[in-house]
């Protein structure tokens, strides 16, 4: 059966449970852990879900079906899904609730085992690759009440056309590749995830359009591995190229030409795949955001070797600089591991000597954490918890005191803002985005939810600045 017929079958299954759920008034809620892959997965399952007739709750104690879509990048999700589950017990016996769980997670076998053994409660678990399989599982539960498991070990398809239902009408997300091929040491995604597979051009380009025609202004690109779109299938000696774009620098430029959308970002990018006309492109396009996330993991050429991420600190700092001399206006964001196995104090020297030298506008901080199943589990020299967290904090410490003095460089500039909506704590301000990414307080009574506008900074806080509106004629 290829992909269109699948997705056809699930759209009946939806329509028969849509029936069985006829005048019931059911609640469905989720939780979802993890990356904007995940999220945009959990966009996709609430589309689903939402056909099917269930209304969304954030109660979980209203819930008829609790889902959770879960990451196993760190160890603290697995905490948190746990203890979740401990306090569903009670409640699954008095709603009658279905519970599933799916995502990355529920790709690692000892995740399932510990599910059976100490929530055999749970109705539903599926994986990465059968989540388009969701009406069909949650079907079989109303109809049989028997607990399935839904995972499949090998890459899965790209489904198309499944419904989705997402959390904002003015930014989206759109995954344009899945899985991953570069099995750094620390990471378990490539074997939850599988191998990379592009989504064909003429698939992406057309959602983005439907977006831009339903009003989004801004477009998130995700991948695994996102600027290595493409390159791995050779779609265009496979005859698949559309519209020319037969890479991601390709991709950028097409997009960039979509009437409506205002603004594109992407995430996560590779340095070893940052091609000179992936620069060109972002440097050429004035859709494409100037704040390019710039994953860095450790500063140390002996780390990065270790974690097998094919750069060292000089070539990422050679790339920051050609990048620099390309990209008008650029700023950096970056992910970096604090306590990789075998990170000594020099090695963790030089990730504090590549952050002063780079002065990232965001820095996403983590703690390494021991994901079975990765090489990194089994190397030698684990580094003791308490050494990690110090390091953690003199990290944070450096980066915080960067964008404290970074921030007072915005004062008195004028910034384009696409704004968001009101702020979730004074009705009375509204919030919107720099193309850099930082967040901005405006004080206004008028609605302007969705529109790019010039403001002026007039102030700084440590996570956000604060701008007053160019009126026309101001300077």
């Amino acid at each position: 059966m290829d992909t269109l017929q699948e997705i056809e079958k699930q759209k009946e299954y939806i329509n028969q449970i849509k029936k069985i759920n006829e005048n019931k008034s059911l609640k469905y809620t989720i939780l979802t852990f993890g990356c904007q892959l995940n999220e945009n997965d959990s966009e996709k399952i609430c589309g689903m879900v939402e056909e099917m007739g269930y209304k969304y709750t954030d109660n979980f104690k209203e819930a008829n079906l609790a889902i959770f879509n879960t990451c196993c990048v760190r160890e603290n999700a697995e905490d948190r899904l746990f203890g979740k589950l401990g306090e569903l017990k009670r409640i699954k016996e008095e709603n009658n609730m279905i519970i599933a769980i799916g995502g990355c997670m529920m790709q690692e076998k000892h995740i399932i085992e510990k599910i059976h053994e100490s929530y055999p409660f749970v109705d539903i678990i599926f994986g990465t690759h059968t989540l388009h399989k969701l009406p069909e599982d949650i079907l079989k539960i109303l109809v049989n009440h028997k607990k399935l498991q839904d995972v499949i070990d090998i890459d899965g398809k790209v489904y198309e056309g499944l419904p989705i239902k997402r959390e904002s009408n003015l930014k989206a997300s759109v995954t344009i590749m899945y899985g991953c091929n570069n099995f750094c040491t620390y990471c378990i995604v490539p074997y939850v995830r599988g191998r990379e597979r592009s989504r064909h051009p003429k698939d992406i380009l057309e959602e983005i359009e439907g977006l831009a025609k339903e009003g989004y202004k801004e477009i998130t690109l995700l991948g695994q591995n996102v600027n290595s779109y493409l390159v791995a299938e050779n779609w265009q000696n496979l005859g698949k190229s559309y519209r020319g774009v037969n890479s991601f620098a390709t991709l950028l430029r097409e997009v960039n030409k979509i009437q409506g959308i205002e603004r594109i970002r992407f995430v996560s990018p590779h340095p070893k795949d940052f091609t000179d006309d992936v620069i060109e492109a972002i440097a050429d396009c004035e859709k494409v955001c100037k704040l390019v996330h710039l994953p860095l993991q450790s500063g140390s050429s002996k780390v990065l070797k270790s974690m097998n991420r094919k750069y060292t600190k000089k070539q990422y700092l050679d790339l920051v600089e050609k990048m620099r001399a390309k990209i008008p206006n650029l700023t950096l964001s970056t992910d970096i591991i604090v306590g990789f196995a075998g990170e000594t104090e020099e090695d963790f020297e030089d990730t504090l000597d590549v952050v002063r030298k780079v002065g990232f506008e965001q820095v996403y901080m983590f703690i390494y954490s021991i994901r079975e199943g990765t090489p990194g589990a089994k190397m030698e020299n684990q580094i003791p918890d308490n050494i990690k967290h110090k390091r953690f904090d003199r990290l944070k410490e450096l980066v915080e005191s960067q964008i404290e003095e970074d921030n007072k460089k915005y004062i008195g500039t004028v910034q384009e803002i696409l704004v968001e909506g009101k702020s979730k704590n004074n009705e009375n301000t509204y919030t919107g985005r720099t193309d850099s990414n930082k967040v901005v307080i405006l004080d206004e009574t008028e609605d302007i939810t969705g529109k790019l506008i010039k403001v002026k900074i007039v102030s700084e806080h440590m996570w956000y600045l604060k701008g007053t509106i160019i009126r026309r004629g101001e300077n």
